[in-house]
């Protein structure tokens, strides 16, 4: 069967877009899909570990989302500016509002920051509307961030970020910065949690993806196969290869903590000579997973629900299976479960 953008949809009422973190860590609620007998099952995210056996594995994404949002001033005309991409010292790929005013050679000041940027030609055309911003002076902003920066907070989040999203915006193992959002599924596990699993002898595998704006951007063709995916870099140590391919080798299932760590995972997957093997190393891919995708690496996924005709929403249907997942999202409707990156999460095994 072949796939057009329409079929990634479903109606959502606004009420349902989680727009604060759950109280607590591992208080949300999870839905549990079972593909092999199509039954639905709902539970707590706390209750995770009872659906994990000794051996098994969850790959996690340890990347760490940058303060990356910046506020400031074209003129008197306020101006916000997100910080995609570090390509030299102090110069950027941004995304930026109001972008119509962000032409070639204006002049941006951000006085709470105490810093003063331009827009500069590129000699390429940019994707989706980016623009190139130069900063001045000899201070590397990147070192700046955390003290004038603010969470880059998914526009479907209708307030300003604040101290607690600096926390809650963030996975309590997020160590390598480079994301401009976060891998929302790791955002449910707290400490406690982690330790249940490994106690259980689940193991722990930290691989990275630094989110971009690739993960994002719209799909615009009706014919999904046309979608290009923009670049993101993924790094996976030989130490994390060895420990995938140890589990997999042994009969556990590897469980990918959201679509960063899955997208990860099937980039560098493959077989050499019979063998399951994951390739180590750093790079950068452009992999995009929607029906009928073959997994080659991942038994389970955790995943929040995701916003209506977008890659991730087509990665999630490929591996639960189209009409089962449209299934599972009308009953997260129906149900009152709280959508997107401070919602609540389904797990399919």
């Amino acid at each position: 069967m072949k796939f057009v953008l329409d079929d990634f949809d479903y109606d959502l009422p606004p009420e349902l877009i989680a727009q604060t973190p759950a109280p607590q860590r591992g208080q949300s609620r999870m839905m549990v899909l079972e593909r092999r007998k199509q039954t639905l099952e709902h539970a707590q995210f706390s209750d995770i570990v009872r659906y994990f056996s000794h051996g098994d594995a969850l790959v996690l994404n340890d990347t760490k989302v940058r303060a990356a949002r910046l506020f400031g001033l074209i003129g008197e005309r306020s101006a916000e500016v997100l910080l995609v991409e570090r390509i030299a010292q102090n110069r950027y790929l941004i995304k930026g509002r109001p972008g119509r005013k962000m032409r070639p050679g204006t002049e941006l000041v951000f006085p709470a920051a105490g810093l003063r940027a331009r827009i500069v030609d590129s000699e390429a055309p940019l994707p989706d509307g980016m623009k190139k911003l130069q900063f001045e002076g000899e201070r590397d902003v990147e070192e700046l961030l955390d003290a004038v920066g603010a969470m880059p907070l998914p526009p479907y989040i209708k307030r300003p970020s604040t101290a607690e999203d600096a926390q809650r915006y963030q996975t309590v193992y997020a160590r390598k910065p480079g994301a401009i959002a976060a891998p929302t599924a790791g955002l449910h596990f707290s400490p406690a949690l982690l330790s249940q699993l490994e106690q259980r002898q689940v193991r722990l595998i930290y691989v990275t993806l630094h989110i971009g704006i690739g993960t994002f951007a719209a799909v615009k063709e009706t014919d999904i196969t046309r979608h290009t995916m923009h670049e993101e870099s993924y790094e996976v140590s030989a130490e994390a290869a060895q420990a995938i391919e140890t589990v997999k080798r042994r009969g556990g299932k590897i469980c990918a903590v959201g679509t960063t760590s899955c997208r990860v995972l099937e980039s560098c997957a493959g077989v050499d000579a019979g063998d399951f093997r994951i390739r180590p190393g750093a790079g950068k891919t452009r992999i995009f997973m929607y029906p009928p995708y073959a997994f080659k690496a991942v038994d389970m996924l955790l995943t929040n629900f995701h916003l209506p005709r977008t890659t991730l929403l087509m990665l999630v249907h490929a591996f639960g299976g189209h009409d089962f997942l449209k299934r599972a999202y009308a009953e997260a409707v129906s149900r009152r479960y709280r959508f997107f990156s401070y919602g609540d999460c389904m797990l399919i095994t």
